[in-house]
């Protein structure tokens, strides 16, 4: 989304994906805060603090502006590596265009649905058959709903 312009397309200094500062591939399972947040998908999920599961080799957001010209999505907990894996800018690991339609994001929250398959969950919430991680899809659901 980011290299296609459709994250922030007004802004003449575009948003990059890069190579992650490590220069090589990082997969584990980190901490994310969502910010309160204009997107579709991860609005309801401001103020949480999760965890996903990370795989990539160009995860490292470069954002040529202020933090807040951006509509942050998710961030890593930690600023420093191994939990800001990529190094990116602000800690950031997933930006929303203005309107929230579109979404650029490194950590793969489809892989933490469940909560076996998280490396780590919370021992007072082992009952849970799902993790918070499925509202966000089920808000992409709703929202396409209400489209038509």
């Amino acid at each position: 989304m980011i290299e296609l312009g459709l994250i922030n397309p007004d802004y003449e200094k575009q948003a990059h994906m890069l190579h992650n500062d490590s220069h090589k591939f990082e997969s584990a399972f980190l901490g994310l805060t969502i910010p309160q947040n204009e997107s579709v998908m991860f609005k309801t999920l401001g103020g949480s603090r999760l965890g996903v599961w990370v795989a990539h080799g160009e995860g490292k957001f470069s954002l040529p502006y202020p933090e807040d010209k951006y509509n942050v999505i998710a961030k890593y907990t930690y600023a420093d590596y191994p939990a800001n894996p990529n190094g990116s800018d602000y800690n950031v690991a997933g930006i929303a265009s203005a309107d929230g339609r579109h979404v650029a994001m490194m950590p793969h929250p489809e892989r933490a649905i469940f909560p076996w398959q998280c490396g780590y969950y919370p021992a007072e919430r082992q009952d849970d058959e799902i993790t918070p991680w499925i509202e966000a899809f089920v808000n992409a659901r709703k929202w396409v709903e209400a489209q038509k």
